[in-house]
């Protein structure tokens, strides 16, 4: 009987292996475009020594799989087109269908660029509605994470087309760039979107990008040890326990049901953040309400209530039913009301807002209403407001050990399984993680663009980024700002030979780190591509860059770089947020006028100027220096 067992498992076993099927990337899986002309790496697993064949447009190509049981087979260049199948034989087969051929383009960074077309769909509906083409293609990968090493492959991931239904989920700054270039070549166009939202530029670099950094090389190495990592993610601070003493769940009823009656409530303004309204430095709970009335046309339908954004987390009651909640401050809360919710007269809209640090309440100048029916109801103002919980100062957590925080976490597991894959170039949008320490990005940033070239083996690979936007308070006096420094690290990585920067101080928000328009973004990044990856050679893709000045007198001159077709101030305005100063480095508000193709700048009571900046502010709105061509020029400073 035991022989009989082992033979029976020796034939399963044979069994198995001589049944073993050849397994291609996620990448190369249906619908996927590949580079036009360039020879194409076309990789994946079978049985070591398995004889594999591909046929593909009535040719074949033979190889075979090495020890390890990986193979590869090289596809000749090919012009942009299709639809082509393509037709992998080993000990099975398996087919590729719906092939085009065109441009793919690695699209990575943070949040701004994992941004997806659902979060500006309020924005853009013409732009959803009309968005289908088959051409336009989108893979996305999911989060992942890795410190062990580079991984050969995605765990799953799929091509999807562009439509009304799966634009939703392009990222938005992507998907425009690829529709102004689509529009203008009709040519398939290929995304690659590998990003994640808050990750520092070292986690997307690899262990070999990392080499002339020492100090983080060591940390990399150090965490491929999982005893450690399993012991930093054991003593790191966990979600903060509270106390869930908060008096609006445990009082019966609820304050959300109907049945409740409201006593000892204050006014306060929506939008606004309650420490600015007369509640002193409280993390805790707040209850919100407001009696509205409703006319008959809006109920019976589908109806939506808009609240912004609220800093941190909500629950939204209508009438005691909850109608939506998120748990973080980002997202733009945007509630679908079903059917029969609403009633006609009098309706009772309850808000539970939960915040763990820093001001707590509603962002400013968002939208605040309820529609349905075609019609709206206004919900700013004034409404009500009682204290559900009250954190006990030095409750909140120190921040918790970051897997994706760690060198090359996300290099290993989000970029490593695409660099076989043939591209165009790579869109980057990443910075805001980085601003608690500029200075290391200004040697982070060209590291990250060196080592992802080495990957794919291209050292003219044309890489386009985006500048930070304006963000935060506007401040009206010459200051200091770390974004603006990480905006000069970006600035000065244009020594780069093949890299453009597309400049958005115009189009951000004060109070979003997540600017919606993402139209634009794409565009200017479109330009930057025709000129570098399309050979459009006499555009002008970038806005004013400062390339030198000259002292006289009390006088600074400030020439241009990519000037176009002349400077001008956009607003018609006079030129605003230039600072001079003098040799002790104190700046202060500054005259200038463009005169031919430089800009003039000086203060009356700067007799020796040495210094110029310009927009050098987190938020430096006003910034007017444009070209005619519409660019805006990018802040700098002459004194570092």
């Amino acid at each position: 009987m035991k022989n009989a067992v082992c033979l029976l498992l020796l034939f399963s076993l044979n069994v198995f292996s001589s049944n073993a099927e050849i397994r291609l990337p996620a990448l190369i899986s249906d619908g996927v475009i590949l580079q036009r002309g360039k020879e194409i790496k076309l990789w994946g697993w079978a049985d070591a020594g398995e004889n594999i064949s591909l046929s593909f447009r009535n040719k074949k190509f033979k190889t075979t799989a090495d020890k390890e049981g990986k193979w590869v087979i090289m596809l000749p260049k090919q012009e942009a087109g299709g639809p082509w199948e393509l037709s992998f034989k080993g000990k099975n087969e398996v087919r590729v269908q719906n092939v085009l051929f065109g441009d793919v383009w690695l699209c990575s960074g943070q949040s701004n660029m994992v941004l997806p077309m659902e979060r500006v769909k309020e924005k853009y509906p013409q732009e959803i509605a009309a968005s289908e083409n088959d051409e336009i293609r989108n893979f996305f990968v999911e989060r992942l994470i890795n410190l062990e090493g580079p991984q050969d492959d995605f765990p799953s991931g799929s091509w999807k087309s562009a439509n009304p239904t799966n634009v939703l989920g392009f990222s938005a700054v992507a998907y425009f760039f690829a529709k102004e270039i689509y529009e203008k070549y009709h040519i398939p166009i290929g995304l690659i979107n590998s990003s994640v939202g808050g990750t520092l530029i070292e986690a997307w670099t690899s262990e070999d990008g990392l080499k002339q950094f020492p100090d983080i090389l060591e940390v990399s190495k150090r965490n491929k040890n999982k005893s450690y990592i399993d012991s930093l993610i054991q003593n790191s601070p966990g979600p903060v326990q509270r106390t869930e003493k908060d008096a609006g769940l445990e009082a019966d009823p609820k304050w959300y049901e109907e049945s409740y009656i409201p006593k000892g409530w204050h006014n306060i303004n929506i939008p606004g953040y309650w420490e600015d309204q007369g509640v002193k430095n409280l993390d805790g709970v707040v209850w919100y309400r407001r009696d509205i009335d409703v006319p008959a046309e809006m109920t019976g339908v589908p109806a939506k209530l808009f609240l912004g954004r609220i800093v941190d987390a909500d629950v939204a009651y209508i009438n005691g039913q909850e109608v939506g909640h998120i748990s973080y401050q980002y997202p733009p809360r945007r509630y679908e009301i079903p059917a029969g919710v609403l009633k006609n007269g009098k309706n009772t809209i309850v808000i539970r807002v939960i915040n763990t640090g820093g001001k707590g309440g509603f962002v400013p100048d968002k939208p605040y209403y309820l529609s349905a029916n075609g019609q709206e109801i206004d919900l700013k103002g004034t409404w009500q407001y009682k204290v559900g919980e009250a954190y006990h100062p030095g409750s909140s957590a120190a921040r918790a050990f970051s897997l994706q925080d760690q060198p090359t976490s996300l290099f290993n597991a989000m970029i490593a399984p695409a660099t076989n894959f043939s591209i165009k170039g790579i869109l980057w949008y990443q910075g805001e993680s980085n601003t608690g320490n500029p200075g290391d990005y200004v040697k982070l940033f060209p590291a990250l663009i060196h080592d992802w070239r080495r990957q794919w083996g291209g050292d003219d690979l044309p890489f386009l980024y985006v500048q930070l936007a304006n963000y935060m308070d506007v401040n009206y006096l010459p200051d200091e700002s770390k974004w603006a420094e990480l905006r000069d690290a970006q600035l000065k990585t244009l020594a780069v030979p093949n890299t453009a920067m597309a400049v958005i101080i115009d189009l951000g928000e004060w109070n979003d780190v997540h600017p919606l328009n993402k139209r634009d973004v794409g565009y200017r990044l479109s330009l930057c591509a025709e000129n570098l990856a399309y050979s459009e050679k006499t555009l002008e893709y970038m806005g004013p860059i400062y390339q030198s000045d000259k002292i006289e007198g009390n006088r600074i001159t400030i020439s241009f770089a990519h000037r176009g077709s002349g400077l001008v101030s956009i607003d018609g305005e006079p030129l605003y947020r230039f600072e001079i100063a003098g040799e002790d480095g104190k700046f202060v508000w500054a005259e200038a006028k463009i005169t031919g193709d430089v800009v003039e700048v000086w203060n009356d009571n700067i007799s020796n100027p040495k210094y110029v900046r310009y927009a050098w502010s987190d938020n430096p709105q006003g910034a007017n220096l444009f070209s005619r061509e519409g660019l805006p020029a990018s802040p700098f400073r002459t004194d570092k």
